[in-house]
């Protein structure tokens, strides 16, 4: 069993574990539970932020009580370690106690009593209840037996003790936005991490989509490819790239900057991009694929826009995308995922729930009319499924279909 720390959209975030991993669910509103058959590589995510090994479940939510199990573990397990051992602390879902300088204790203790045994720990300092991801990739924690980084998670009523399998490489998930040749604002800038999440949530895996996985080559098809982030994120986890897009100038980008990725990542997967139009282009659907793409969002807004110019935009970016999703559902074989992050405007109302509105696509309650129903989720809802920073007015709705 293992276990995943969550980024700061978590629904997300379990959205992307349930579409790879067998038996996910929520542990705490931070962490979800996950069954896999080979341990997970916390890269291949974008929505996790450190993923981990449960090495033992703690009945109680008692924080004395998982410092009691946690101590008598690790003396007994490391009295006979070979090589220095680097330990780092993190605890998550706790109020009050611990704080940074109880976990501090509690490190001390584990290598205070190692020492008698002859055995040598180097302690990473809390500032912090939890280590930064900076922290814990920075320290190479979780990589090796000999640097380790103990999650220490609390749950309703339970606290689980895992050992990291690592942490989100943000190092490289900003050189790889950053460093490529070509790069346009003015198409919006999809987040290399975001694009992992669409293609996981639209591809997952051999365990949940066995008839997709089941031979070799499955491509994933971005039919916006803009300047090629999710088709180089979609190269690096092993798929086929295909992408098309409306202007030849995106072509060019997206051409030079999977050249870029092929030198520097030394990438050696397929890829196919062409021209074309998303709402009446034709793809090659020879090879088994999954659809992954961000869809026409519209103009950016610094402030939410007057009712009139929302209904004209939210019409424009209707009618494009919906025209797309009729001719993909032409041509897609049945049974095709697609995950599409369309755009969602952010109102100043708030709900009565005290949650930010948001004005939708019309087409997102009506996936029938175009050919598609909705992949229904155990985790989360399909409202909960958005991406978006607290200053953005423009949101990005990930939508999860079926070609009927």
């Amino acid at each position: 069993m293992y276990i995943a720390l969550l980024g700061r959209q978590p629904e997300l975030s379990i959205a992307e574990l349930e579409r790879v991993f067998l038996n996910t669910r929520w542990f705490s509103s931070q962490a979800a539970l996950f069954d896999s058959p080979t341990p997970p590589n916390i890269q291949r995510l974008g929505g996790s932020q450190k993923l981990g090994r449960v090495i033992a479940t703690v009945q109680s939510a008692d924080w004395k009580q998982a410092e009691k199990k946690l101590i008598t573990h690790y003396k007994k397990a490391w009295a006979k370690h070979d090589g220095k051992i680097t330990l780092g602390l993190s605890a998550y879902g706790f109020t009050g106690t611990p704080n940074a300088r109880d976990l501090q204790k509690t490190g001390l203790i584990i290598k205070s009593s190692l020492k008698k045994s002859g055995v040598s720990l180097r302690l990473i300092p809390n500032q912090e209840v939890a280590l930064s991801t900076a922290t814990s990739h920075h320290n190479k924690l979780g990589l090796t037996n000999n640097k380790v980084e103990l999650l220490i998670v609390k749950g309703k009523g339970t606290i689980i003790i895992a050992e990291s399998l690592g942490a989100q490489n943000i190092t490289a998930l900003a050189a790889r936005d950053q460093g490529r040749p070509k790069r346009d604002a003015f198409v919006g800038m999809l987040p290399p991490k975001l694009a992992q999440m669409l293609i996981n949530i639209a591809a997952g895996s051999k365990e949940t989509e066995p008839t997709l996985h089941s031979g070799n080559g499955l491509q994933i098809l971005d039919p916006f490819c803009g300047t090629g982030v999710l088709l180089q994120e979609a190269s690096l986890l092993g798929y086929d790239a295909y992408g098309t897009d409306l202007a030849d100038k995106m072509i060019s980008y997206t051409e030079a900057n999977l050249d870029w990725l092929e030198k520097t990542h030394h990438t050696t997967t397929a890829r196919h991009i062409h021209q074309g139009d998303a709402m009446d282009t034709v793809w090659d659907f020879s090879k088994p694929t999954a659809i992954a793409a961000e869809g026409y969002l519209g103009q950016p807004f610094s402030a939410p826009p007057s009712p009139t110019k929302l209904k004209e935009v939210q019409g424009n970016c209707n009618h494009i995308i919906g025209n797309f999703l009729k001719n993909l559902s032409a041509q897609v074989p049945t049974g095709t995922p697609v995950a599409l992050a369309v755009p969602a405007w952010r109102s100043k109302d708030l709900s009565p729930y005290g949650n930010q509105m948001f004005t939708h696509l019309p087409l997102v309650d009506e996936p029938e009319r175009y050919g598609f129903t909705r992949i229904e989720l155990t985790n989360a809802t399909p409202e909960q499924l958005l991406y978006f920073r607290p200053d953005q007015v423009v949101a990005r709705e990930i939508l999860l279909l079926r070609k009927a």
